[in-house]
């Protein structure tokens, strides 16, 4: 069989005597930095990806959001992994959509306060003091932001607000340093599970988000839309194989029980609107970078 390489604008096609095309892509993940951890954490998924497509996928190390979009801009990644916050700007300063969506389960956001707080809805926060996670974090910061504002409450205007790591917002609200925190909910359950001097009762959600919109792999504008959606449904196809790659390694845990679904840019419309209650309806920016 004759078999030759021809150098594309987004990756090496090796071409079959049959036509078949076989591509060399370039990979980030936005939140691990380093190729030593790239290995270590994704290489499994990495594999199961390249056993499913046919392709062969090399990492690209990027030690920011900020550097990831530049690649995807520059053409010198062509498949991102990364969450709803960073996609909003990564779609707005590069044109990539998102791919396939990484399904987590119990991905959702809560207001939570003490039971004994006297604060029973959002509105009474008006005037209090609320943490929040990371600056820019989906789940813990503008997830909550945005059901405050879903419930009348103005986040930017309405309340005092702070940023700071969940165990640590976890016992300010305890001592009652703070009125209320906003967290991913399930992280926050981790947390609170692993009190043991404390009534089951002492905390109570007073309000949550429905289900966030997935974490993705989304796909730079430069790759041709026949060479993604080939990429798409091999994944689909192999998602069993693929999961077992993302969810091999501890620091992915929060994917396990995952599915892996097709996606577009309209499931990410409610992030759009949690930018904007925060105070940042450009898009343009990464918040806490």
């Amino acid at each position: 069989m004759k078999i030759k390489s021809v150098v594309l604008g987004f990756g090496i096609a090796t071409l079959t005597a049959f036509g078949a095309a076989a591509e060399t892509w370039k990979l980030a993940v936005t939140d691990v930095e380093g190729m030593e951890r790239l290995q270590t954490e994704w290489g499994p998924f990495k594999a199961a990806l390249e056993t499913a497509t046919g392709d062969t996928f090399e990492f690209y190390p990027v030690n920011s959001r900020t550097a990831a979009a530049e690649a995807l801009r520059g053409k010198t990644v062509d498949f991102v992994v990364s969450g709803p916050a960073e996609y909003i700007v990564i779609n707005k300063l590069t044109q990539a959509t998102p791919l396939i969506g990484l399904g987590r389960p119990d991905y959702h956001c809560a207001i939570i306060v003490r039971a004994d707080s006297g604060i029973n809805v959002p509105a009474d926060l008006v005037g209090k003091k609320v943490a929040f996670g990371d600056i820019g974090s989906t789940s813990n910061m503008l997830c909550p932001m945005q059901v405050l504002a879903d419930h009348g409450v103005d986040p930017v205007n309405d309340i005092e607000k702070t940023h700071t790591s969940r165990n640590i917002a976890h016992e300010a609200l305890k001592n009652g340093d703070v009125d209320a925190i906003g967290s991913n909910a399930g992280s926050w359950l981790n947390v609170r599970n692993n009190e043991t001097d404390l009534p089951y009762g002492f905390f109570k959600m007073i309000a949550r988000s429905g289900d966030l919109p997935n974490d993705m792999i989304m796909v730079g504008a430069h790759v041709p839309v026949e060479a993604a959606e080939a990429v798409r449904d091999a994944i689909l196809e192999n998602k069993e194989q693929i999961i077992a790659g993302i969810t091999v390694h501890e620091e992915n845990d929060k994917y396990v029980g995952m599915d892996l679904v097709a996606i577009n840019d309209d499931a990410y419309a409610y992030v759009r609107s949690m930018y904007s209650n925060a105070g940042y309806p450009q898009f343009d920016t990464f918040l806490g970078e």
